[in-house]
């Protein structure tokens, strides 16, 4: 999942978008009013939504975190409006929601990405199949599903968290991937997963800082 710069990247580790994240979190959640010293710095604790987390025995896993200076409505519309993605993340080709209604535990969706060509496998199309198991309203999200490809599974659980600080949000996310050919090259897919969650968080900036703003 990256797009040349993290096309195919992000879509394995988006993957979960085998999507993706927390209740309220299992990171020490900054107290309202306070923006962290280095928001850029994610702790060491997993993040959990609900009271789940990531898998805790994948092999490759990530997690990072930034601040959006813009209100958190914002933030949450864009991250669960899943069917307009491809409208400020140009990784993503096309997104189906496969249910009705308001986002929630339960809510399921198809999207695609290409994949440049890897170690594993030449460029094609990244098929991810993603379905949210724990939620709670402007605060996590938490989704688990397989992304798969020719000659490639990857199985993904994928959680953001939301808090509110000083100025803004502070989003927080970790994924993790499991799979033969991920696992085969823990190094490499880690590096990955971690370029996808950085584009990603940097294209949700910079939509919701433009809404925010204009």
């Amino acid at each position: 999942m990256s797009r040349t710069r993290t096309t195919g990247i992000r879509g394995a580790a988006a993957l979960c978008a085998l999507p993706l994240a927390l209740g309220v979190l299992g990171t020490a959640a900054a107290p309202a009013g306070a923006v962290p010293a280095n928001p850029a710095a994610p702790s060491t604790t997993s993040l959990t939504c609900r009271g789940e987390g990531v898998d805790p025995d994948a092999q490759v896993r990530h997690r990072t975190q930034k601040f959006i200076h813009a209100p958190l409505r914002t933030i949450w519309k864009l991250q669960t409006d899943v069917e307009r993605w491809p409208s400020w993340q140009a990784p993503v080709t096309s997104v189906d929601r496969l249910d009705g209604g308001p986002f929630r535990k339960g809510s399921a969706f198809h999207w695609t990405t290409p994949l440049p060509p890897n170690p594993a496998t030449p460029a094609t199309r990244l098929d991810i199949t993603s379905t949210v198991q724990q939620l709670k309203h402007h605060s996590c999200i938490r989704w688990t599903g397989p992304a798969v490809a020719e000659g490639l599974r990857i199985d993904g659980v994928h959680v953001w968290t939301f808090t509110k600080v000083k100025g803004g949000v502070l989003v927080r996310t970790e994924e993790t991937h499991r799979g033969p050919q991920v696992d085969a090259n823990v190094p490499y897919a880690t590096d990955v997963l971690r370029q996808g969650l950085e584009a990603w968080l940097g294209d949700l900036k910079t939509a919701a800082e433009a809404r925010a703003h204009h």
